[in-house]
């Protein structure tokens, strides 16, 4: 009864607004469906180009995963394993965030606790001309500028290689990490830090055992985009890496990631062929990774959560 005689007495609102209220809720539920449509379409476009091979009498996918041997291209004896660009996507993007995790969280940090306004300011137009410097130009760095450094100051046989690769990466994914982790950081109310200031904290302690545990999921997402940009990279590590495909046994070895092959042979593999589909059966071995790594995040989220 109480809610009927509040809806009476509620004022009424224009028709035209009300239309144009439900026309932006359908806008916007329509653009989250769209993102799901987008994504389900281009798994399917790419299946249908890997499933002729995929389903092939010749093609065995345990080979596929597991052999380190790559010639798609032999007269004789046709191979196509992908366990070594595996390993190499996997061993740059591991040591790409062993760098930029702590930078990037420690810079997140400092720009949203320990600067002065205009300094803050200047650092996020800073690390927003970071993340705009296209990938062919950090690749080009790190072929001309990195390989250098890394040959004299490690006396490695040749300077593009995992390292090399990794600290590419690393400065590609700083800014993503520093910009999700300040936002994350700048989330959590303002009466936290009073309460934690109040009990006498420092603001050390104020940020270890106050900020960094209300704005972890935030954090987390901030780092895992990181991952995304790192594994999804194309041009850079293609530069960067040495481009051998083989398993690597230290930081100094030059590899070949899943898309750097796809990127450097999709274009000379004819139509239709073999090779052909095998390159898009790759790609959904990266799109598989990826969503693993989602997945993975998805449930620490939900377990940090529920504690």
């Amino acid at each position: 009864m109480k809610k009927r005689l509040e809806a009476m007495n509620r004022p009424s609102r224009p028709r035209w607004a009300v239309l144009g209220e439900k026309m932006l809720e359908g806008v916007i539920r329509l653009c989250g469906i769209s993102a799901i449509v987008f994504v389900a379409a281009i798994l399917l476009f790419v299946f249908r180009e890997a499933a002729p091979i995929l389903f092939g009498d010749r093609f065995h996918l345990k080979q596929f995963l597991l052999s380190v041997e790559w010639y798609p291209t032999s007269v004789s004896n046709v191979r196509y394993g992908t366990f070594a660009l595996t390993v190499g996507s996997v061993s740059v993007t591991a040591l790409a965030m062993v760098i930029a995790v702590p930078f990037g969280l420690g810079a997140a940090i400092f720009v949203s606790e320990f600067c002065g306004r205009r300094m803050r300011e200047t650092l996020k137009i800073v690390i927003e001309l970071l993340s705009a410097i296209p990938s062919v130009v950090w690749g080009f760095i790190g072929l001309t500028v990195m390989s250098k450094l890394i040959v004299a100051y490690t006396a490695a046989p040749v300077g593009v290689n995992i390292l090399n690769g990794g600290v590419i990466l690393a400065l590609m994914s700083v800014p993503i990490i520093v910009s999700i982790g300040e936002d994350a950081l700048k989330a959590v109310p303002d009466s936290y830090r009073e309460a934690g200031l109040a009990l006498g904290a420092t603001r050390w302690q104020l940020v270890y055992r106050v900020l960094l545990p209300a704005a972890k999921n935030g954090l987390l997402a901030a780092v895992l985009l990181g991952v995304g940009r790192a594994v999804g990279e194309t041009m850079a590590v293609l530069m960067a890496t040495g481009h051998a495909v083989h398993i690597p046994h230290g930081i100094l070895d030059s590899v070949r990631t899943l898309t750097a092959n796809i990127a450097a042979e999709l274009g000379e593999a004819p139509v239709g062929s073999d090779h052909y589909r095998v390159l898009f059966l790759t790609g959904l071995l990266l799109f598989g990774i990826t969503f693993a790594v989602n997945l993975t995040a998805e449930l620490v989220v939900r377990g940090i959560r529920r504690k």
